[in-house]
């Protein structure tokens, strides 16, 4: 049965080098999904290197799956043209999350752990699983799969993080 783990706020930064759906540009929108969950951002129109900062919130549930997202071009007549895909797994935030409270971390900013680009993932680069504040947050940026050239920027946040699992006495 699934077991609430917290809440998973993802704030959509940005985009570099989407590509071109329209004449010139593209009018891009995510979508972002965890499991049966889904959200969007606004559409910015006319532009390749859009800045939406929107923040979506999702329940997180154990098993943790993987945060999936797709981005748009909005067209007005016809079906909205893709614009690429990524992927990330959440095992990391969740691990960093439970080391934090074993650590008892929750003033000032620490790392908790990296992740680099492997399958489990689309990182572009290396990434931190930090503590600020008492929020574990994981900031990304996504290379998008199935188009020539384009990345995404998110920050994760994992709110009510769990308690750590106790430990059980042998018989």
């Amino acid at each position: 049965m699934a077991e609430a783990v917290g809440m998973l706020k993802v704030i959509v930064v940005q985009g570099k080098r989407l590509v071109i759906r329209d004449f010139k540009s593209s009018d891009p929108y995510v979508i972002v999904k965890l499991g049966n969950q889904t959200a969007k951002t606004k559409v910015i129109n006319s532009c390749l290197n859009p800045v939406w900062n929107e923040e979506l919130s999702f329940s997180l549930m154990d098993p943790v799956g993987v945060l999936n997202l797709e981005v748009f071009d909005k067209d007005r007549f016809k079906a909205d043209d893709k614009m690429g895909h990524a992927h990330l797994s959440l095992q990391p935030l969740v691990s960093a999350a439970r080391l934090r409270q074993i650590l008892g971390v929750s003033s000032g900013e620490t790392t908790l752990r990296k992740v680099i680009p492997d399958p489990d993932n689309c990182l572009v680069r290396e990434s931190s699983v930090s503590c600020v504040n008492g929020e574990v947050v994981q900031d990304v940026w996504l290379r998008l799969c199935g188009v020539e050239s384009g990345e995404i920027q998110l920050k994760i946040k994992l709110m009510d993080p769990p308690p750590p699992p106790a430990a059980t006495a042998a018989p």
